[in-house]
């Protein structure tokens, strides 16, 4: 059988697609960094409240992604079935976003439910938004080395929505607050919501879907029975919820273990970047090299091996900043670059196996459920967050961390912060890498099944 040509898709495209990724990245690297600072330290609440805040709220998407991706592929419009929903939920995504920064001067009660109100809100418009948006690049085509590439610029924009919030997040802050760091914070969540919605209009405009859908679709609950005993998916939803537990676990401590076990003061090292807006900055930089990296690095390689490696290296260099010395801020720097680039290789490629096995599950069983596959699989990566962002509560509340003991915390309160900085990171990418083990669709079966379909999806006559 002749291989089948596919349309390629221009960069003005893949450029389009890409930058509606730079709103979700802008949006959970914030409220990674600052929700649960703006609570606890600004707010008064207890850490252990927002983390069961954190827990409750994975537990409503563990219903909601998947059926938003349910909804999205039985969705018929002139628009297409994924696309309709960045045209009219990018105003939603940035509204809510800010509605949680804007907390008023509340008791620490009431804090908490203005916390669990307006994060489930924000949660809830970011799955109807980024769950179709993430279901497009499993239709935009029908080329597994097509999506590869445009995988990769979306990985590419994420980066840089870190790279943007190192850079200017802490300064933005800190300049828009005038002294005000609550409303500091608010007004950089303003920023991000407007540019974020311009992002998601951007992706709308520029893309188009190119697998046309089943005339028929299986009912939910089938569909969802089928996924739950796909192996490929099990393996990298558990990966990738492991990794992404690392890497938010750290974000999420960033700010403590800077000020409580560090020292640091906030004072500039490097411009104008304090010591956590060059920890960010570093890790996104590294993360762009890491998505380049991984994206060349995928077409020689297997990606589970790939997955495997950069799990590997981002648990080396976690561990030697560990050990360095809390003033050794270049070496902790260029570490800090390495983790970054472990975590590049391993989103890039995972985000590519999430549509691969979405083509693997219509190959085998005939059902066309790109949106649940993927939006299951983002959920993968939410309960990462979820949970990431939940560890320095953990750790922090068994230590016995107190905010209104200031910087005079005690030894077991210092080793909670640095458990939830480095320990806990270290120790979730060993099973991670396990899991990876169990993935068997590798280049050659990708191959084989593109062409099928191919051929089941032509034309007839």
């Amino acid at each position: 059988m002749a291989k089948q040509q596919h349309e390629k898709i221009g960069l003005a495209e893949k450029l389009g697609y890409g930058v509606g990724d730079l709103a979700s990245g802008l949006y959970l690297n914030f409220f990674g960094v600052f929700l649960f600072y703006y609570f606890v330290e600004l707010g008064g609440v207890a850490p252990a409240a927002i983390v069961l805040m954190l827990l409750i709220s994975k537990l409503i998407d563990a219903v909601t992604d998947p059926m938003m991706g349910a909804i999205a592929d039985r969705t018929r419009t002139r628009w297409g079935r994924y696309r309709p929903y960045l045209l009219f939920g990018a105003i939603p995504f940035g509204a809510t976003g800010v509605l949680v920064f804007a907390l008023p001067d509340l008791a620490p009660g009431p804090a908490l439910a203005w916390a669990y109100v307006t994060y489930g809100l924000a949660m809830l418009a970011y799955t109807a938004v980024n769950v179709p948006y993430s279901g497009l690049l499993g239709v935009i085509s029908p080329s597994a080395s097509e999506r590869a590439s445009v995988t990769a610029f979306r990985m590419v924009f994420s980066s840089l929505a870190g790279i943007m919030l190192g850079v200017l997040g802490t300064t933005l802050v800190r300049e828009l607050g005038g002294g005000d760091e609550a409303r500091g914070i608010l007004l950089t969540m303003v920023c991000i919501a407007v540019l974020g919605a311009l992002c998601i209009y951007a992706s709308f405009a520029t893309t188009k879907e190119r697998i046309p859908p089943a005339p028929v679709n299986g009912t939910v609950w089938g569909d969802v029975r089928v996924l739950v005993r796909t192996g490929p998916w099990l393996a990298v939803a558990a990966a990738a919820i492991l990794a992404v537990l690392a890497i938010a676990s750290r974000a999420a401590s960033a700010k403590f273990w800077f000020k409580y076990v560090a020292g640091d003061d906030g004072t500039p090292v490097f411009l104008f970047l304090d010591r956590l807006g060059l920890f960010l900055t570093t890790l996104a930089l590294g993360q762009i090299t890491g998505v380049i990296l991984g994206n060349q690095l995928q077409k020689r390689f297997e990606k589970r091996d790939l997955i495997i490696a950069a799990g590997l290296l981002k648990l080396t260099a976690i561990m030697l900043f560990y050990l360095m010395p809390l003033d050794a801020v270049w070496p902790q720097t260029l570490v800090q670059y390495f983790v970054g680039i472990g975590f590049g290789v391993l989103m890039v490629c995972a985000f590519s196996m999430f549509t691969d096995i979405a083509e693997y599950v219509d190959w085998k069983s005939g059902l066309q459920m790109t949106g649940l596959v993927v939006s299951a699989s983002i959920f993968a990566v939410k309960v990462g967050v979820g949970l990431g962002s939940a560890m320095p509560g953990f750790a922090m509340g068994l230590t016995g961390f107190d905010v209104t003991d200031g910087l005079g915390q005690s030894p077991a309160a210092l080793w909670g912060v640095e458990a939830a900085f480095a320990l806990i990171p270290a120790a979730a990418l060993v099973p991670a890498a396990i899991a990876m083990l169990f993935y068997r669709l590798d280049r050659k079966t990708i191959a084989q099944l593109e062409e099928e379909l191919s051929a089941r999806r032509a034309p007839t006559g």
